[in-house]
Order: structure tokens, then C-alpha cells, then sequence
């Protein structure tokens, strides 16, 4: 997978955007919880009071709160705050002053609600002897300043053993008494604290989904692009393959690897910056959040972790060697498929419909078995982790009910730190989702670095020569040997010959002789293993591929056309060619007859493979295709042999008048094709048998003799 990552050079801008986005859509997930528990605790249990710095105060009141408050608090105090018309007001407060603050007014305010009215005042009145209805507060601003003090000083020191919690609700209920009051409007304080709250959380959810909404437009970009690279480099891999690269892979696996595996890659890339990049983040920023609202409930979080990882870690352990065999079982039926369908009339003339759909079944039978083994292995998954993100959840409010009751944790807290938790374990459940597509992504990944990295043997030299025009349709074997690669024994053995401009050179012999192999390495479809090859003077391995192959005319033995039309197939060898030497060269290939016959003549259409034309008219326009390119060599592998006698005799003489200035090879089976060459090569067993004019062979060659006397009658070998 890493060199999928690597691929994505060309897109890191919009990488580094959809990092941004991710974050900023973290950051305002992790933040509506917080909002959620302001409601909860501030807007709801406070009244929409936020804390204990009081946004206005009645001198007479502030005066007594002064009494509760060192020198230098009250110094503070008066900085923060303004008089005026025997009313205290603030301006606007930075975080960390109004913090400070809320930290001097909180355990004063719940000193003087306490003084003030309830059993402390009544304590104190008794232990100081005064009328029930005397006001404490009063009283105790003429004490002396030592008496005071002292007091004072056990008074504050019983409210620091207090839950944090319950000071923070007296001096909220203080404020609440105090704004009343002033007749303030508590509903509306209130209401107007939560509509507030509610719209902040509004325009998160919006930026979230305006987030959300652009990562996945930009994801999507960048992993069809991605996809779009790799079938661009896996088509050029395979197009540079030569047959012995080809050999490695099969066309189905080729087939699967350039469609199905890129898909599959692209798929996960697409889930991988929206879920795999997000989850990290907001699972961090979650874990961060959780031990800012309450860290002694974090061991909860560890259990939930720690059991996700585990039941991760087992169930992988049983599919990932599933997930290998998948790409391979796809492979398997593919390659089933297409047997079949190619060859779909010999199944039909046989008979064996019934085997083949067997052998399909059988192919289908094991590629579901183990899609349903996989699929099955991961439905335990999902609710496995629900069962785990509702047991969470119970234990989260068992446990935060105690605290609750013990006044170390406001309900808010509680709810926030459950929607936290649901946040991280909502982060691994997205890891876990993404996780079933990634190995089945990593296979097919690495299926493709298979392909992208298999060393291509036949290759452009480095600093190709400069071919001469000299010797212009000359072709040389040297002593050339050849065998496949990993076998053991050569195909063609110590083969020499020439061939000059102008001159045909044909090559005959039995079946399996190497005539095929033979001309199939002028191309360099193959690369010869002892000896050279040259072409107009200069040798093959030392040319470019694009130069040598300019050179070729090149006929295969089975027809190949592809889907377009007559013309479009024609023209394949050189686009730039005129009509009329595209009519020249269908009328040479003989094909000008049944191309006339047809409503569109030239435009009319070829189906995918030639399927719509005869294996004779295949065959001839295969011909006229190498003909308009006007090579000067021609390498025609057994391409008449589709011909009827009479049409072969014709297309050779044509043939014969177009190519006088250009050098011809053909591979034929039957003598009557090559009677007239230049020159003729006897293939036995991949060794030259002989060498010569049909005359010269008849009389000298043995293995030509009996060619001959299997495919000419008594009459024909006696007047030759």
C-alpha cells in the first residue's frame, strides 16, 4: 500500500486540504459535547448563570462579599470591576481573568448566602448571643480585624473540604437572589443562555456538514485520479511486456489486476481520507477532551480499547489469509469464464455444455464459499462493537451517578463525557469498518506492484545506433539460437540466412519446426539467446523498438482486427495514408470484393475482434493492413492459409508488384504459396535442413522431398 501512497504525488495540494477540513470538522465535533453539558449544567441547573463572576452587583452586596476576600482580592476585584450609581459592572473579560475571579467570588458568595439566612446564620447568632432576628453579616463587619479574621478563616477552611461542585451552586443560587433583586428577568436569562447555546451548536453542525460535504468531493478526486494513474501505468507495463513477461500472467489475472484490483484500491482511498485519516483525530481530540471534563472515569475508556483492539486483532487473524485467496479465486474465474465464452463453438460441436457449466460452477462454487466465510467472519464485527458501545454507556452513568451524588460531577459532565466516549470508540469502529476493505486492498495492491514492478526483459538500448539507408530491407541471422525462457532446450539451433531488398525469403517445415519463432524474433518479440540479428546493417538489440518495428510490415498467423471499422483497422499502421492507397491495398489483399458488397464500404463496422467478417476476410484485411503501412520488410506467418487457392494465387502476384522494393518473409504450410520465392528455408526440428530455390530443395533436401510429395501430386513434382 505504501507505493499507492507514493502515487499520489501529483494531488498533495488537495491532500493537504482535506487534512484542513478534517481537523476543522474535528474540532466542531469535539466541541458540540461541551455545548451539550452548558445546556445541561448552565442553561437548565444555573439558570443561564455561567459561573460566579457576577455580570452586575449591588454595592451593599459586593461590600459584604469584601469582607469574605483578602486585600488583595478585593484589590482585583475593584481593577475588574466598575461603580456606578451603587451598581458593580464589568466589561469584558479575558478567559483567564474571569477565571480568577470566579475562583475569589464563588466560596465568598456561599459564605454570605450562608450568614445570611439557614442553620449557619442560627449557629452563629447562638455562639454569639445575639437576637434571632440580627443580621449576622452586620455584626460581623464590626467585629475587630483579628476576631474577624480568625472566623473568617475557619469558615473558608470548612468550605475548601466541600465538593467543588456544590460551592459553584451556591454562588450561583447567591447571584440568582442577587438579580432578582435588581429585578432582572430570570426567565429570560435563561432562555436567552440556551437559545444562544442551541444556535452556537446550529452553526457547528452546519460547518460540519459543510466540511464533511467537501472532503468527500475532494477524496473522491484524488482516489479517481489515483485509480485513473495506475490504469495508465498498468496498461503501459503490460503493453511493454514482452511474450515472455506475458507468459507470467495470464490474460484473465492481467484482466482482474487492470479493473478489479485498481478498483478495489480506488475504493479504499476514497474511505481512507474521509474515515481512516479522520479517526486518529477525533479519536486524539476526544481521549484530550475526556481528561479536561473528567479523568477519573478514563479507565473505562481503557477497557472499551483494549476489548476492540482484541476482538480486531482475532478477527483478522482468521480472514486475512481469506482476503489473499479472494483475488486469486476472482483470477480463477475469469480465466474459466473466458475459456468458455471464446470457445463456446468447439463446447457446442463436442458436446460438453454440461461439463463446462460444471467447471463454472465449480470456479463460482469456491469463489462464494469463501466471500461468505469472509463476509460472515465480519458481521460479528458490528455488533460485537455495539454490544460494546452500550455496555460503555451503562457503566459510564453507573459510575457517574456515584459522583454525581457525591457532588464531585454535575450531570452535564456526565453527558458530555458519555458523547466523548461514543466519540473515541465511534473513531475505532470507523478503523474497524474501513479495515474490512483494507486487506482485500493491500492484496490487490500488491497484485498491482507485482505487475508495475516485473522487469520488462526486452527494452530500448540505452543510446540506440544510427540505422544506415545502405542497406535498406536487409535482414542477416548470425548463427541464432533461441530458446524459451526456463526451458531446457532450444527451438531454433545455429540458424543462418540472409535477406536483401527486393528478395522473398519463405520458410517451410513440419509443425512445431520453429517457423513461427523464428521470424517472430525480427520484431523482437523475443530476444534471441545466442547469435544476432541485423536489419539494414545494424543489430536489432542495439535499435529502438519504435524504429525497428516502423520497419515491419507484420501479418500474424490468426487474423487480429479491432472494434472500429474497415477503414479504422486499415489504417492502423499509418494513419496519415490516403484513400487511395488504402483502396490500393484492399485491392492488393484481395479484399476490395466483399468490402464493395457492403452499404458502407469502408466505414462499415468491425465488431470486437472481427467477429462480423469471415476468418478468410480477416485474414485479407490483416494483409491490406500491413501493406498500407508501406514497411520495407514484410513478414507474413502463415497468413494465406484462410485463402482459397485461387484467391491466394492472386493476392501473391499483387503482392509480388507492390513489394519489389521491399523484403518479404513468409511462413507457409503449403508449398504452392512459396513456389516462387527467392529463396526457401527448410525447418527440421529447429535446424536449417535446407537452403534454396523449390527447384534446388526438390533435388538436394530430403525433408523438402517429402513435404513436397504430401502436398503436390505425381504430376506436379515430375513437371517441376
Amino acid at each position: 500500500m505504501l507505493r499507492m501512497f507514493q502515487k499520489l504525488k501529483g494531488s498533495y495540494r488537495y491532500v493537504v486540504l482535506i487534512l484542513a477540513l478534517l481537523f476543522g470538522q474535528a474540532y466542531c465535533d469535539l466541541a458540540l459535547p461541551s455545548y451539550t453539558s452548558d445546556i445541561i449544567n448552565v442553561g437548565v441547573q444555573q439558570g443561564g448563570i455561567p459561573d460566579s463572576v457576577p455580570d452586575k452587583i449591588r454595592e451593599e452586596s459586593m461590600d459584604r462579599l469584601f469582607l469574605f476576600m483578602s486585600e488583595k482580592e478585593q484589590e482585583q476585584v475593584k481593577n475588574s470591576f466598575t461603580l456606578e450609581s451603587g451598581i458593580y459592572t464589568h466589561g469584558h473579560l479575558e478567559k483567564e481573568e474571569r477565571e480568577e475571579l470566579n475562583g475569589i467570588f464563588a466560596k465568598p458568595m456561599l459564605a454570605v448566602s450562608g450568614l445570611k439566612e439557614g442553620e449557619a446564620a442560627d449557629q452563629m447568632r447562638t455562639m454569639m448571643q445575639l437576637p434571632d432576628d440580627a443580621d449576622v453579616l452586620q455584626v460581623v463587619g464590626q467585629m475587630p480585624e483579628e476576631q474577624r479574621e480568625q472566623m473568617l478563616g475557619e469558615m473558608l477552611t470548612q468550605l475548601d473540604e466541600m465538593p467543588e461542585s456544590i460551592v459553584t451552586q451556591g454562588a450561583i443560587t447567591y447571584i440568582k437572589g442577587e438579580y432578582q433583586a435588581m429585578g432582572e428577568d430570570m426567565d429570560q436569562l435563561q432562555m436567552s443562555y440556551v437559545l444562544m447555546a442551541g444556535l452556537k451548536m446550529l452553526l457547528l453542525a452546519a460547518l460540519i456538514m459543510a466540511a464533511s460535504i467537501l472532503v468527500t468531493f475532494f477524496s473522491c478526486r484524488v482516489a479517481a485520479k489515483l485509480g485513473h494513474d495506475l490504469r495508465n501505468d498498468v496498461y503501459s507495463k503490460v503493453v511493454s511486456f514482452s511474450s515472455n513477461e506475458m507468459n507470467k500472467f495470464s490474460t484473465s489475472s492481467l484482466i482482474t489486476r487492470s479493473t478489479n484490483d485498481i478498483q478495489q484500491v480506488q475504493m479504499v482511498f476514497t474511505m481512507m481520507f474521509r474515515i481512516v485519516l479522520y479517526a486518529p483525530i477525533l479519536g486524539v481530540g476526544g481521549v484530550l477532551k475526556v481528561l479536561k471534563t473528567e479523568s477519573s472515569m478514563t479507565w473505562i475508556l481503557g477497557i472499551a480499547v483494549a476489548l476492540i483492539l482484541g476482538i480486531m486483532i482475532v478477527l483478522f487473524s482468521v480472514a486475512m489469509p481469506k482476503f489473499k485467496m479472494l483475488q486469486k479465486l476472482i483470477d480463477q474465474l475469469n480465466l474459466v469464464s473466458r475459456e468458455i465464452l471464446t470457445g463456446i463453438p468447439v463446447i457446442r460441436a463436442f458436446s460438453r455444455e454440461k461439463k463446462e457449466e460444471e467447471r463454472f460452477e465449480e470456479a463460482n462454487a469456491k469463489l462464494t464459499k469463501t466471500n461468505l466465510f469472509v463476509n460472515r467472519t465480519m458481521t460479528f464485527m458490528m455488533p460485537i462493537m455495539m454490544l460494546i458501545m452500550n455496555g460503555i454507556s451503562v457503566l459510564i452513568v453507573y459510575s457517574g451517578a456515584y459522583s454525581i451524588d457525591a457532588g464531585n460531577m454535575q450531570v452535564g459532565d456526565m453527558m458530555a463525557f458519555i458523547q466523548y466516549a461514543m466519540q473515541i470508540i465511534m473513531s475505532f469502529l470507523m478503523i474497524t469498518m474501513i479495515s474490512i476493505m483494507l486487506p482485500r486492498a493491500s492484496v490487490a495492491a500488491n497484485r498491482i506492484v507485482e505487475v508495475l514492478d516485473t522487469p520488462v526483459s526486452i527494452t530500448d538500448p540505452k543510446h540506440p545506433k544510427e540505422v544506415s539507408s545502405d542497406e535498406k530491407g536487409s535482414i542477416v541471422f548470425e548463427n541464432v539460437s533461441f530458446a524459451y525462457p526456463g526451458a531446457e532446450e532450444e527451438v531454433l539451433t545455429d540458424i543462418s540466412f540472409s535477406a536483401k531488398m527486393g528478395e522473398t525469403v519463405a520458410f517451410i517445415g513440419s509443425t512445431g519446426s520453429g517457423k513461427s519463432t523464428l521470424v517472430n524474433l525480427i520484431p523482437r518479440f523475443f530476444d534471441v539467446t545466442h547469435g544476432k540479428i541485423t536489419v539494414d546493417g545494424t543489430d536489432i538489440r542495439q535499435m529502438s523498438l519504435k524504429d525497428l518495428r516502423n520497419r515491419i510490415g507484420y501479418v500474424p498467423q490468426k487474423g487480429v482486427l479491432f472494434s472500429g471499422t474497415i477503414d479504422s483497422n486499415l489504417r492502423y499502421g499509418r494513419e496519415a495514408a490516403s484513400v487511395e492507397e488504402i483502396e490500393q491495398a484492399s485491392r492488393i489483399a484481395q479484399a476490395t470484393e466483399f468490402i464493395s458488397q457492403k452499404k458502407e464500404g469502408l466505414e462499415s463496422p468491425i465488431a470486437q475482434g472481427g467477429s462480423n467478417v469471415s476468418g478468410g476476410q480477416k485474414q485479407r484485411l490483416s494483409i491490406a493492413r500491413a501493406i498500407a503501412k508501406k514497411p520495407e520488410i514484410y513478414i507474413f506467418d502463415d497468413s494465406f492459409s484462410a485463402l482459397d487457392y485461387q484467391t491466394d494465387v492472386a493476392l501473391r502476384k499483387a503482392l509480388k508488384e507492390e513489394t519489389e522494393d521491399a523484403t518479404t518473409l513468409i511462413v507457409a504450410q503449403r508449398i504452392s504459396t512459396i513456389i516462387h520465392a527467392d529463396k526457401i528455408l527448410v525447418l527440421d526440428e529447429g535446424r536449417v535442413a535446407g537452403m534454396g530455390t523449390h527447384k534446388e530443395l526438390l533435388k538436394s533436401c530430403d525433408v523438402y522431398q517429402q513435404i513436397a510429395r504430401s502436398r503436390l501430386s505425381k504430376e506436379e513434382l515430375e513437371n517441376e
